[in-house]
C-alpha cells in the first residue's frame, strides 16, 4: 500500500542519456593474450571449457554447442581467431549480440569464425538448443 511517500522507479534504464552508469561496477579483466606455443589438443580442450562456462546462460548454450560442433574440425588459425573472439571482449553481451546480428561486429573480430558462430546461432535445422551438450560427447571420437 502506497504510503504517499516519493515514488520510487526501478527497472532498466537502457541507453537513457540521464544514465551516469554510477551504479556500475566495472570489473578489470586482465587483457587477453595469445597463447603461441599451446599444444593444438590442450587448445580445443580449454576452449571447450572456456565456451562453456561463459557467465551468461545465452552465451553458455550458444558457445558450447559451437564448439561441440567446429572445435575438432577448426585449423589453428580458426582455433587462434575464436580464442580471441571469446575471450578479448569484456561484455559477454557483445558476442551475443554480434553471434544473432542484433548488433554489428567490430572489424577486428570481423573474420571466418565469427561468420561460422553467426550461421550456427540461425539454427536453420531449428534444433531445440534450451541447455549445454551432455559431456559425453568429450569421449566420443571426433568426426
Amino acid at each position: 500500500m502506497w504510503d504517499g511517500g516519493p515514488w520510487i522507479l526501478r527497472g532498466y534504464r537502457g541507453d537513457s542519456p540521464r544514465d551516469s552508469g554510477k551504479d556500475v561496477l566495472e570489473i578489470p579483466l586482465p587483457p587477453w593474450q595469445e597463447r603461441p606455443d599451446e599444444p593444438l589438443e590442450t587448445k580445443r580442450a580449454r576452449l571447450l571449457y572456456e565456451s562453456r562456462k561463459r557467465g551468461m546462460l545465452e552465451n553458455c548454450i550458444l558457445l558450447s554447442l559451437f564448439a561441440k560442433e567446429n572445435l575438432n574440425r577448426m585449423s589453428e588459425q580458426q582455433l587462434n581467431l575464436y580464442d580471441r573472439l571469446i575471450n578479448e571482449p569484456s561484455n559477454d553481451w557483445d558476442i551475443y549480440y554480434w553471434a544473432t546480428e542484433a548488433k554489428p561486429t567490430p572489424a577486428e573480430f570481423e573474420n571466418d569464425v565469427m561468420a561460422m558462430l553467426r550461421e550456427f546461432a540461425k539454427n536453420k535445422k531449428r534444433e531445440q538448443r534450451l541447455r549445454q551438450p551432455d559431456l559425453e560427447y568429450l569421449f566420443e571420437p571426433p568426426h
